[in-house]
């Protein structure tokens, strides 16, 4: 499963806000991936690995959750909880 979305953080993906979404990245309930351009996809719980992307203001990155075919909904309903909580992350700087 995965997810395409804009950074909208002003600063992008550095210093503080990427040790902010690495940390939310670590408390979700699944691993996450984010990439860019097309890139291969990195540890989204890696500070190092997130400032990496250089993923400033405007960016297109992807999230992605490894979700079988067969899993059960539980498991579908965690990757997707996950993608949202770092999805809005993202998208919502004045939260």
């Amino acid at each position: 499963m995965e997810r395409h979305t804009v950074v909208a953080i002003p600063e992008g993906l550095h210093a503080r806000p990427a040790a902010l979404f690495a940390r939310l990245a670590a408390d979700q309930p699944v691993p996450v991936r984010i990439s860019r351009d097309g890139r291969p996809p990195v540890d989204a719980a890696s500070i190092l690995a997130v400032m990496t992307l250089g993923a400033d203001a405007g960016t297109t990155v992807t999230l992605t959750v490894d979700v079988p075919d067969d899993a059960a909904q539980a498991e579908t309903d965690r990757a997707r909880d996950a993608l949202d909580a770092l999805e809005e992350f993202l998208t919502d700087p004045g939260r």
